[in-house]
């Protein structure tokens, strides 16, 4: 009873936070036309902006990652909260490109990067036994694509019924509740001794980085995340514009984001719970595979209200559901010490990504007037990010249990 105690606390926190940090992410989008029309700046200017914003939310990764692998992981979601609230608090005022990048594409995307996965699922990695990581993330997972599901419309609502400055510091106060909800990741003392007692005695994180980037199998990783950033961020940034390109409400786009969020929480759980049976990156190569046909078919469809839908529900299922088998696969090559860092740097590569997804589709729909171009990369990119997966070293689960 105590273990099962101790994983639903962990992984309940966890989720909670994440659902609260991605929920607010993730939901920025529906910022871009006000933002626009209140600073004349133009769509590609605030889209630069939110594409700084996925770039430096994965360049906090590795960097909170290695902070919290030394001073825990409660601080630095503390930290990370009253940057995630300051930023959003700011960007009413900021009336320049410069201002925007600042809030918004620093701030709060930093703010929002040390409340999130690496932190998380290896806060709750380093306390699990291994047969117990992959279930754990996957339902850690699904905690922010379940934020995404309720802040997405929810935001929408505050937006259409007061104005956006108004839904913006909504967000910021909502923001401050993770404090609270991380008491259950505090550092126990004898946790902290064995941390400090691993770090003086076990391999530096200088050298376990050094084996990780000559490794093909973590290379491969990160080239398969990178689509997956460039997709979410595409998506996220400018979905309620090809909602509008296409004469229907902007309602519809927030409930696709939110219908999106809803069908990863079964995602990133399926996700999770195959992972302890299955291959995780023949679990990947599947999920990448089915957004290219995804698209694909949603191309050549009729653009109505059912359409979105459908097509938010079918991609929404592997939309984060990569996380828990990408973070699963690291833990199993290179163990859970540093998982926060090496997880951290996967999702770099994720968000180097996500900022051609987001800044790229304003470009795109400047030039072209539509978001055709970036549908196409997006198909190519998925059966890119398929292939890559199959060469990595991983041996069965069961065959891993059994050896063990």
């Amino acid at each position: 009873m105590t273990a099962q105690r101790t994983f639903w606390t962990l992984v309940i926190s966890a989720a909670a936070i994440l659902a609260v940090t991605m929920g607010i992410r993730q939901s920025l989008g529906l910022f871009l036309s006000p933002l626009n029309t209140a600073t004349g700046l133009g769509i590609v200017t605030v889209s630069f902006a939110m594409a700084v914003a996925q770039f430096t939310w994965g360049l906090a990764q590795p960097l909170f990652g290695m902070l919290a692998d030394k001073v825990g992981s409660y601080k630095v979601i503390v930290l990370g909260t009253l940057l995630l609230a300051m930023g959003l608090v700011l960007t009413p005022f900021m009336r320049s490109g410069f201002g925007l990048m600042f809030a918004i594409g620093i701030l709060t995307a930093a703010g929002a990067g040390a409340g999130s996965f690496s932190i998380l699922i290896g806060a709750a990695a380093q306390r699990l036994p291994a047969e117990g990581r992959s279930k754990a993330a996957g339902f850690i997972n699904a905690g922010g694509s379940f934020g995404q599901f309720i802040f997405a419309p929810f935001t929408q609502a505050l937006i259409s019924s007061f104005n956006w400055v108004i839904a913006i510091f909504v967000l910021a106060a909502t923001s401050l509740t993770t404090i609270l909800l991380a008491l259950p990741l505090r550092e126990k003392k004898d946790i902290t001794d064995k941390r400090i007692a691993a770090q003086a005695d076990g391999m530096g994180l200088k050298q376990q980085l050094q084996i990780a980037f000559k490794d093909v199998s973590y290379l491969c990783l990160n080239v398969g995340f990178f689509t997956c950033g460039f997709h979410i961020a595409f998506l996220v940034t400018h979905l309620p514009g090809e909602v509008s390109l296409c004469g229907l409400p902007a309602s519809v786009g927030a409930v696709s984001l939110a219908i999106i969020g809803l069908s990863n929480v079964a995602g990133s759980i399926a996700a999770g719970l195959l992972g302890q049976v299955k291959r995780m990156k023949m679990i990947l190569f599947w999920m990448y595979a089915s957004r290219a046909l995804a698209i694909a078919i949603y191309l050549i469809a009729p653009k109505t209200e059912l359409t979105f839908y459908i097509f938010a529900a079918v991609l929404g299922f592997t939309w984060l559901a990569t996380v828990p088998p990408t973070a699963g696969l690291i833990g199993k090559l290179f163990g859970p010490r540093y998982l926060a860092t090496l997880f951290g740097f996967a999702l770099l590569s994720h968000q180097i990504g996500g900022f051609f997804g987001a800044w790229l589709g304003g470009v795109t729909f400047v030039q072209s007037g539509s978001y055709a171009w970036m549908w196409y990369a997006d198909i190519v990119l998925a059966v890119i990010a398929a292939l890559v997966n199959l060469p990595i070293r991983e041996a069965h689960p069961k065959l891993s249990m059994t050896s063990a």
